[in-house]
């Protein structure tokens, strides 16, 4: 899924439940650094517009949220994106639908498609990419 370890997360969930839970599935597999929440995907998309560190980073985005979804989400951070292999989008969502899964594969920068929850031993595997 990554090539390199992340250095840092980037949670994008409108569910501040869901966003807590992975960030303590997170940190339970050994990450210490840092991780950053946007319940608010304009938000999220504003961070990234102006993100100027290149350190090693994955994001893991929700499908479904108001305003702009993970896919309209990504669709934008792609000219932001595209050309930076550090930076890692992950899907992280609770649909198990061949379509949405076809469309995460359609959009270049998205990398990896995973169904919640998000466990410990998955991000270890994200840690310690082969």
């Amino acid at each position: 899924m990554t090539t390199s370890a992340p250095h840092r997360f980037i949670l994008i969930d409108d569910s501040e439940a869901d966003n807590l839970f992975h960030k303590i599935m997170i940190q339970r597999a050994g990450f210490g650094g840092e991780i950053l929440i946007f319940e608010d995907s304009k938000k999220a998309l504003n961070f990234l517009r102006t993100d100027s560190e290149p350190v090693p980073t994955c994001i893991l985005l929700d499908i479904n949220m108001p305003v702009l979804n993970g896919f309209e989400l990504a669709e934008e951070a792609t000219p932001l994106l595209k050309g930076k292999p550090t930076m890692v989008v992950v899907m992280l969502t609770s649909s198990h639908s061949p379509e949405d899964k076809a469309r995460a594969q359609s959009i270049e920068i998205i990398q990896g498609y995973v169904s919640k929850p998000l466990t410990v031993a998955l991000v270890r595997q994200m840690l310690h990419p082969s």
